[in-house]
């Protein structure tokens, strides 16, 4: 970080990668699980977290180097930040700017929270899959034993 005068710290800008931002306070260090980041010496990872928002009060920003996130990244950023936006970064300049949306449909990044739904049974290899309820705050329901998944239970997994 430079300092750029008292009240102000700058983030040090990235050549190419990508920048999330207005991630929901405090979940920026679940978005780096889900995405199994940093993964390799040449990705820095930049977090910063619980900074003022006027649109969210407070919110996380990650600034991702040298990695632009495909769509599948993205559908697993949306549920855990559904109002973040995704900027790809090439030359220190903005490329492309998006909002996340949340896809109708969810798998493999959660599992259903039913002790006795079939896709927690080892036997049974079944990829989970979610039909998205509500979109913000995120709530799915289990496409096999319909239960409900509520964004509090969405959060304890990946604590």
């Amino acid at each position: 970080m430079t300092k750029t005068n008292k009240s102000e710290l700058k983030i040090k800008a990235i050549e190419n990668g990508t920048v999330i931002d207005h991630i929901t306070a405090n979940k920026s260090l679940h978005i780096l699980k889900i995405l199994g980041l940093p993964d390799s010496e040449t990705i820095n990872v930049t977090i910063a977290m619980n900074v003022s928002s006027k649109e969210l009060g407070r919110k996380d920003i990650l600034k991702i180097e040298n990695r632009e996130l495909d769509h599948k990244e993205l559908n697993q950023v949306a549920l855990i930040a559904p109002k973040a936006t995704i900027n790809i970064i090439r030359n220190y300049e903005t490329v492309k700017k998006d909002k996340i949306i949340l896809p109708e449909k969810i798998s493999s990044i959660i599992k259903c929270t039913n002790p006795k739904c079939i896709t927690n049974y080892e036997s049974e290899p079944i990829t989970p899959i979610f039909n998205v309820v509500n979109k913000y705050p995120p709530v799915v329901r289990c496409h096999y034993c319909e239960k409900l998944i509520k964004t509090e239970d969405i959060d304890k997994q990946f604590e």
